[in-house]
């Protein structure tokens, strides 16, 4: 009796806890009224802090516009890169929404919504360069960031007379393109959403996307309702015209066709 009253007491006292550290799944944040949803801390135009001293971007739309649809309170929770899993598996978070990419590594510890945002490599130039793809590229200049993505598939993939210029990071890579140093400009998306937010004049357009990376929303293995309503959300407001708005704002593009799960 005493052993089993051990077994007992060690069951009763372990179950208050895997109660508390659940994830919550829809019924636990409807209940609860409060959903907390990680966002970028410093990954602008998707999540930073704004002038105001408040969050602002794509991905903080995204998670504002998910609160207002559960009809509860929106607790952001700042994260870098490394964090976004381990916040998510740890409970400290019910979402992750911070452009995170999709991929098999990744899928073993949480699951993946369908695709809410686009995130790619891209060729970009003035609106008077004729680039449709790669070859169009020969005895061009293009700036681009070393070591990074861009760099890689890019240089597998040049014409010889096509002059690769490198950069030490975005900023000096950004710099060039503006002064007109080069005369394309390889990098992810953001980079030229900044040069559009910063001068709405500036004349800079996507010729061709050199690698798609979209964004997906992250969820705790095991909440399927919770799943099953966010890629409701991501349909109804693709449907709605609300992503594409946020799209706009932030990317200075439309919504492309992005991937379902």
């Amino acid at each position: 009796m005493n052993r089993l009253n051990k077994l007992i007491a060690a069951v009763a006292f372990s179950l208050p806890v895997f109660a508390t550290q659940a994830a919550a799944d829809l019924a636990e944040i409807l209940a609860e009224g409060t959903v907390k949803i990680a966002i970028p801390e410093s990954f602008a135009p998707f999540g930073a802090l704004g002038a105001s001293g408040e969050y602002e971007g794509y991905d903080v739309d995204v998670a504002k516009l998910i609160a207002a649809d559960l009809g509860v309170e929106l607790e952001l929770v700042p994260v870098t890169s490394n964090q976004r899993i381990p916040f998510l598996e740890t409970d400290r978070v019910d979402l992750v929404i911070a452009t995170m990419g999709a991929n098999p590594e990744r899928a073993k510890s949480i699951w993946f919504s369908s695709a809410y945002a686009p995130f790619f490599s891209g060729v970009f130039a003035a609106s008077d360069k004729s680039i449709a793809g790669v070859a169009d590229l020969a005895g061009m200049s293009v700036g681009l960031t070393g070591g990074t993505l861009e760099d890689l598939e890019l240089t597998k993939i040049a014409p010889e007379t096509t002059e690769i210029i490198r950069f030490g990071d975005n900023a000096a890579t950004r710099a060039a393109f503006e002064s007109g140093q080069v005369d394309v400009l390889v990098s992810g998306n953001t980079v030229a959403a900044a040069i559009s937010a910063a001068d709405a004049d500036a004349d800079i357009e996507t010729k061709f996307i050199l690698k798609e990376s979209p964004a997906f929303i992250g969820v705790k293995k095991g909440n399927l309702d919770l799943l099953f309503w966010v890629n409701t959300f991501i349909l109804h407001k693709t449907l709605g015209g609300e992503l594409n708005d946020f799209s706009n704002t932030w990317l200075g593009q439309d919504l492309p066709p992005l991937p379902s799960l």
